[in-house]
């Protein structure tokens, strides 16, 4: 076994440990119990208290886990559990548009399609479950950062190569903005070909019950069959899903 995988192992054997006496240990009786000497104990302590993972208590010095391992556990289980519940209103928004519709999920600053119900059209949308998209010029995408504060958006814009993928795409920080402020008071957004021509979207955030968003709905079909009277159609029947799966979550209505 490799060394930093055998710190790996060590450093979960504390874990599970902690995990197991929520009061918290000391650095002798941690040692004691996993076998690992005080020096490699507290190496791998302070590895883990930078990682955010373990905390020192006061006034006692003993050890105990935060918070954050259960935080990327609800992350998991919420993945989960917005997959099981969008299912079935996946295939009603298919029904009732016609088209394919797919569901997403934000990975840091890029999108992974989680799920798909495909259109019965012959004219279909070939698109995959696992690929991973742009936020900027995806009708998901900016559903998502319509809902983020804005001083998150500007550090996103920021930090992201934003490259027109076709003629449509908005690339002007201002102008996305402004779309964004239209999506809000919309409550769906629309991608007008700007990610694929020929393409175009109509999506809408799925919140949690923080009020958070944690996924989003679109319906992507051909633009010659997307007019602007069936976009906005589509739109209010979107937004009306997005919101029904959003109360299955747990969402009130009442965002943070």
């Amino acid at each position: 076994m490799s060394d930093t995988v055998q710190s790996i192992d060590r450093a979960f054997r504390i874990l599970e440990l902690l995990s197991e006496n929520p009061d918290g240990l000391g650095l002798l009786e941690i040692s004691h119990r996993t076998g690992l000497t005080k020096s490699t104990v507290h190496r791998l302590l302070m590895t883990l208290q930078e990682n955010g993972m373990t905390k020192q208590l006061e006034p006692t010095g003993k050890y105990s886990l935060t918070m954050k391992l259960f935080v990327l556990g609800s992350r998991v289980v919420e993945k989960r559990e917005v997959l099981q519940v969008a299912r079935p209103y996946l295939e009603k928004l298919r029904d009732i548009s016609g088209e394919a519709v797919h569901l997403v999920i934000r990975e840091g600053d890029e999108l992974v399609y989680v799920d798909k119900v495909e259109s019965e059209n012959t004219i279909r949308m070939y698109s995959t479950i696992g690929r991973k998209g742009v936020l900027y010029a995806t009708s998901v995408g900016k559903a998502l950062l319509a809902l983020s504060p804005q001083e998150e958006v500007a550090s996103y814009w920021n930090r992201t190569e934003v490259i027109a993928q076709t003629p449509q795409t908005i690339v002007d920080f201002p102008a996305f903005l402004r779309e964004l402020e239209r999506i809000r008071q919309d409550g769906y957004a629309l991608d007008r070909e700007e990610n694929e021509l020929g393409v175009k979207c109509v999506g809408a955030a799925i919140r949690d019950y923080t009020g958070k968003a944690v996924a989003a709905i679109s319906v992507s079909g051909p633009a010659q069959r997307m007019t602007p009277k069936v976009l906005e159609t589509i739109g209010g029947e979107v937004q009306k899903i997005t919101r029904e799966i959003s109360q299955e979550m747990g969402y009130s209505g009442h965002s943070r």
